[in-house]
């Protein structure tokens, strides 16, 4: 199905972005909730790159 592919392209492009940063990449948090904040922020700067770069 293309649609399910291309939406299975789009979540592994947003977590191969989310790798590049360190502390998401080797998993230094203990906590689950600090882990995901450290996600979030990672992909909204990401994010605010992209909108950045439409201007």
């Amino acid at each position: 199905d293309p649609d399910a592919y291309k939406g299975r392209n789009v979540v592994e492009r947003a977590f191969n972005k989310a790798k590049h940063w360190r502390g998401v990449a080797t998993r230094y948090d203990k906590l689950a909730c600090t882990y995901r904040a450290g996600i979030v922020m990672a992909l909204t700067v990401e994010w605010l790159k992209l909108l950045g770069d439409m201007t």
